[in-house]
């Protein structure tokens, strides 16, 4: 018996967590593996800049759907360890915007190889099964329905 596989819906963000958590680990451990000091928690506004070169706290907070005090949080320790900083905006000298510094930059550099790698290694991974490669239109489908109505609003009514 699979505890997590025989309760279905009853574990499930339970199973995505421990996935999420799995996933989030082994790409940590390749990072240290190659000595590449970058955690994916950062990820995200890694990605960002690397794709717009200049962006506010607001603007990041609203693509990632996390809190300004989140993404604050996130951008302060990210400054401290100096890979990004905080500019006079080029659209609007009135705001403040993130970018990457020269050492943001350079680790940017040697992590887009890590970032391919694991799209590959993701790709294969569904590739094995033709359910798996249903897996993002699901979580896209599943995540439609949450916003449309959250979890508790959908158990409360059952109650």
């Amino acid at each position: 018996m699979n505890f997590y596989q025989d309760l279905g819906f009853l574990v499930f963000g339970s199973r995505l967590k421990r996935l999420g958590d799995t996933f989030i680990n082994d790409v940590n451990r390749i990072y240290k593996d190659h000595e590449i000091d970058f955690d994916a928690s950062w990820f995200p506004v890694f990605y960002i800049l690397s794709q717009k070169k200049e962006i506010s706290i607001k603007e990041i907070s609203n693509d990632l759907k996390v809190s300004h005090s989140a993404i604050s949080q996130l951008i302060s320790s990210l400054q401290q360890k100096g890979f990004i900083k905080s500019v006079i905006s080029k659209k609007d000298a009135r705001h403040k915007a993130i970018t990457f510094t020269v050492k943001g930059e350079k680790l940017l550099q040697k992590i887009l190889p890590v970032w391919n790698a694991l799209e590959k290694a993701m790709s294969e991974l569904v590739e094995e099964s033709v359910n798996s490669k249903k897996i993002l239109k699901a979580l896209t489908t599943i995540e439609t329905g949450l916003h449309d109505k959250n979890l508790f609003e959908r158990i409360d009514a059952h109650l």
